[in-house]
């Protein structure tokens, strides 16, 4: 196939960059939770903040959690545009799976968003109020 976007090699740097680095947000706030959720006064996640619900729960206000709601859901729609891009900008049509995804992503964060606010009621606003940002700390 004969299709070379011709990207010069720091375009292809900052690509894998973008890969890596959604990569890293993805694993890392996954571990986090599942390590938070599995013993929450393991040595692993005791530095972690969180703050008790009625349902006697409890929900991470720190480390990637602390930063946005979805943040997982961030560095997996990096990741998808990483390879988006890879294809260059001579065609919109490779950008269809980056935006499929995220408005797919977006759709699951409005769905979890009204089942957590009928799953923990008022502690839900109390914990919007300290982690208020859903995808990207201090945009959205």
């Amino acid at each position: 196939v004969d299709h070379d976007p011709g990207l010069p090699s720091w375009a292809l740097a900052v690509v894998v960059a973008l890969k890596v680095l959604g990569y890293a947000i993805f694993r890392g706030a996954n571990l986090q939770k599942d390590l938070f959720r599995s013993d929450p006064n393991s040595p692993a996640s005791a530095h972690i903040k969180w703050m008790p619900t009625k349902r006697g729960t409890r929900l991470m206000i720190s480390g990637w959690w602390g930063l946005a709601r979805k943040i997982n859901y961030t560095g997996d729609w990096l990741m998808s545009l990483s390879w988006c891009l890879t294809t260059g900008f001579v065609s919109p049509i490779p950008y269809f799976y980056c935006t499929y995804f995220a408005v797919l992503l977006t759709h699951r964060a409005v769905r979890d968003e009204h089942m957590c606010r009928s799953k923990y009621g008022d502690d839900w606003a109390k914990y919007k109020e300290k982690v208020p940002y859903v995808f990207f700390p201090f945009l959205i």
